[in-house]
């Protein structure tokens, strides 16, 4: 009933450092900046650079995982096979504090390709580096098995267990024992020094408006210039949204050929989804209403400030599928994905990227189990409304009290940090929003 693949031992974690007063200032070397929040306040960081130039790779405290990644959080994760077994990883979640379990809504009756990206979805999450043990529920044992075998593959600790002919009560007892074992392990395991080339960065952006393009995903740009540079693995996705940028997204391609393998895959997301199913156009979905609240008023408008996220100089080297894990080395890649937020971010995080930069313009409050999101707007009335959800204000840009380069300085800052173990706005607020993409009807 129980299959568990492998469990290893850890040395013992090193003691928490004591909490300090919120309105004090926590020191990050190299470069110094003050916390973002103040007495209740998102402040601007007042930096004047990073410092860094000859001083090599930046370097974060992460969790060295069995197949060589490195992960941020540390997390043992209860994850369901399917819908019907939801309540079974709730109850273990319950039972055994320091697990995460995580629902979802399917896994019944698909098939072909919508069934090949539910399993790479499943199998990437157990996988991501900021996992380190999993407990996989199933209502049978043929495809939960396939889960378990697929993130043993990685090396870390998976159990599996099948509710058919055993029922929820036995389950939920054997796999909270389970549970019970990996979270005594995986509290004994300790963060080491890793550089930055070895950080894997996903980016998307939500309620944009015209703060978005002019500020904060420039921000985010310069951070991906930066990293690039240092040998960090990126990425970056939302196909509809580059809808009347495409050419001009498909020139950033690292050659012709991968620039027509992204024209390949905007044109089958056009033809298979937009096109076919769209009635006389995309108005409240793209643009949503808050980009026309937020003065975006065409597609075309939200292409360009999109494509502002991946910078001046960096070109990605491949297109993945959804959930597909980049396999060129670093660099920045471009992923096939929805637009919409907690399906974007799911596939980035299930593909194994660690830390999510989020820039958002009228306000976005996403959030996901695995992956922290960083939030970051530019739009000085969000800031100010919506606080406990920002993580970086770069509002500066606009008051011309920041340059673009001192912003991407701050990001990385504000990054290292998160990956350092500060818990963002989203996993303090409680925000995991997990959503798989379907492709079509079930059987």
């Amino acid at each position: 009933m129980s299959k568990m693949l492998r469990q290893k031992g850890g040395k013992m974690a090193k003691s928490a450092k004591k909490l300090k007063r919120l309105s004090r200032s926590v020191p990050v070397d190299p470069p110094k900046v003050p916390k973002l929040v103040e007495d209740g306040h998102v402040i601007r960081p007042k930096t004047k650079g990073s410092g860094r130039k000859g001083r090599g790779k930046p370097t974060f405290k992460g969790f060295r995982r069995e197949n060589g990644r490195v992960g941020i959080r540390n997390h043992v994760i209860i994850l369901p096979l399917d819908d019907l077994s939801n309540s079974a990883c709730e109850a273990v979640g319950n039972n055994i504090k320091g697990t995460l379990a995580i629902p979802h809504p399917y896994g019944r009756l698909q098939f072909g390709e919508d069934l090949e990206l539910h399993f790479r979805t499943l199998i990437g999450t157990g996988t991501n580096a900021n996992v380190a043990a999993v407990v996989v529920i199933g209502i049978e044992s043929g495809w939960t098995q396939r889960v378990v075998d697929g993130i043993a593959k990685s090396g870390k600790p998976v159990a599996g267990f099948s509710i058919e002919q055993n029922g929820d009560h036995k389950i939920i007892a054997a796999a909270s024992r389970q549970a019970k074992e990996f979270v005594h392990w995986a509290s004994e395991l300790s963060r080491e020094e890793c550089s930055v080339d070895e950080l894997w960065v996903s980016v998307k952006c939500g309620e944009s408006d015209t703060t978005s393009g002019l500020a904060s995903n420039p921000t985010v740009g310069n951070f991906i210039d930066k990293m690039d540079a240092w040998g960090a693995t990126t990425c970056f996705g939302e196909t509809s949204e580059i809808t009347g940028a495409e050419m001009v997204c498909a020139q950033r391609g690292k050659s012709k050929a991968i620039g027509e393998k992204f024209l390949k895959t905007w044109q089958a997301y056009m033809d298979d989804v937009i096109e076919a199913y769209k009635t006389d156009d995309l108005s409240d979905s793209q643009p949503t209403k808050g980009n026309i609240e937020g003065g975006l008023t065409t597609i075309e408008e939200k292409a360009f400030g999109n494509l502002e996220k991946i910078g001046k100089k960096t070109k990605f080297v491949d297109v993945l599928e959804p959930a597909q894990a980049p396999k060129k080395g670093a660099g920045l890649y471009f992923m096939d994905t929805s637009s919409a937020a907690a399906e974007c971010v799911t596939l980035q995080a299930a593909a194994g990227f660690v830390v999510h930069l989020f820039p958002t313009g009228q306000g976005n409050i996403v959030g996901n189990p695995i992956e922290p999101v960083i939030k970051l707007s530019a739009n000085p009335r969000t800031v100010r409304t919506m606080t406990e959800h920002i993580d970086y204000d770069c509002s500066g840009i606009l008051k011309r009290e920041l340059n673009l380069d001192q912003a991407g300085d701050g990001l990385i800052n504000m990054c290292l940090r998160t990956c350092n173990g500060r818990h963002t706005a989203a996993e303090a607020l409680g925000h995991r929003q997990f959503v798989l993409t379907k492709l079509y009807r079930s059987a």
